[in-house]
Order: C-alpha cells, then structure tokens, then sequence
C-alpha cells in the first residue's frame, strides 16, 4: 500500500481515503476542492491499495462485471491503514468512492477510529453487504451516502440492486441512536461521473 499525504500534517482533523491507480491524477484536484469547500486546515491521506477489488473487498464474491472477481484483503488493508495512522491523535474521517466507498462503511464497523464515513456512491449491491450492515451496527457519528439517479438502470442484475440498498441502508442509520447524523445525496449521473468532486462533497458535508 502507498501512501500519499496532502495538506497540513499538523491540522486538526484527518481525512483519510482509499485510493486506487485510477485516482492518483485526480486525488490533487479533489483535495482543492475539499479545501476550498471548509474554512479550516486539512490533512489528507490517501492510501493507495495495489488490487482494488482483492484489498478492498471484506469477503469473497463473484465478478459481477468483466471477469475479475473479489477478494476477501480488506481486513488486512485497515490493519496497515490503522497502523499507518496509530501514532496520529486527531480526529480521522474516512471515506471513498465506489468500493472505496464500501470499505470505508465496512472499516466502521469494525473500529471506532474513524468519527465519520463519506461513502459517495458505494458499491452496497456488493453480495451480503446489506445483511452484514444490519447485523453489524456502523460505530461512526455521521454518515454520508450518495446515489447516482442512473446507478440502478443497468442490465447487471446485481448492479440494479444498488439503490434499494443505499436506501434501505440510508434508512437503517437514521434508526441507528449511535448515528446522530446521516443523508443520501442523490445526483442526476451515472457512477462513473465526477467521482472527485462527488466524494469532496461528501467530506465536504461531514465537516460542515
């Protein structure tokens, strides 16, 4: 895993995002966005993950689109992010986009380091992602989701079902007394468009 700071070391707060190789030419961009969207300093860490669905993924699953399938390396990814981040005592939210997104909802479950989730557009269709969430209760204090309007119009049965689970996920938190704050963002796209400036309006929110 590489990992790659922006901003202030020293600021207040941490956000911390998992990244992949197709973000590494707009992750700049998006911390601009980020910081221009809040009055105070940032530190961003974005922690690149060498095979984004094995390292991102909490279980195994079957592919879904093209041939490659899941993996099961997502405990072992927040081991190396928890240990990259042990001796930082601020505040850390995380967050991502698409599995990212899902890793950052699963990391929460599993630690109470992170204080808020930014999930922009997470890839909940993932099989068994729904019932592990109602069984799992996220220890996070807030908690962002988005939808693209166009996500659940595909032809790929599993994809499709990705906006009954943002919505029922959406739901179950807003029930949740541990959370005490939660949205679902909707945007007019489908999931492949501005996911730099979709994931800084997430971050964006919490920090508001």
């Amino acid at each position: 895993m590489d990992v790659f700071e922006y901003g202030n070391p020293n600021a207040s707060l941490i956000i911390l995002q998992m990244i992949g190789d197709h973000d590494i030419e707009m992750i700049d961009h998006e911390f601009d966005l980020i910081q221009k969207a809040v009055s105070d300093e940032l530190c961003l860490i974005a922690c690149k993950v060498d095979d984004w669905n094995r390292d991102l993924s909490p279980w195994k699953a079957p592919a879904v689109f093209k041939s490659e399938s899941f993996g099961e390396n997502a405990a072992k990814t927040l081991s190396e992010v928890l240990t990259y981040i042990g001796e930082k005592k601020q505040p850390c939210i995380i967050g991502g986009y698409s599995l990212a997104g899902l890793f950052a909802l699963w990391a929460a479950t599993k630690t109470d380091r992170f204080s808020k989730v930014a999930a922009a557009s997470p890839s909940v269709w993932f099989p068994g992602f729904t019932e592990y969430i109602k069984e799992n209760n996220i220890k996070a204090k807030a908690v962002y989701l988005s939808l693209g309007d166009r996500e659940e119009k595909t032809r790929n049965p599993v994809m499709a079902t990705v906006g009954e689970a943002a919505r029922g996920m959406y739901q179950q938190l807003s029930e949740d007394m541990n959370v005490e704050k939660v949205t679902l963002e909707g945007n007019p796209v489908n999931h492949f468009t501005q996911p730099a400036e979709r994931t800084m309006k997430g971050f964006a929110w919490l920090l508001s």
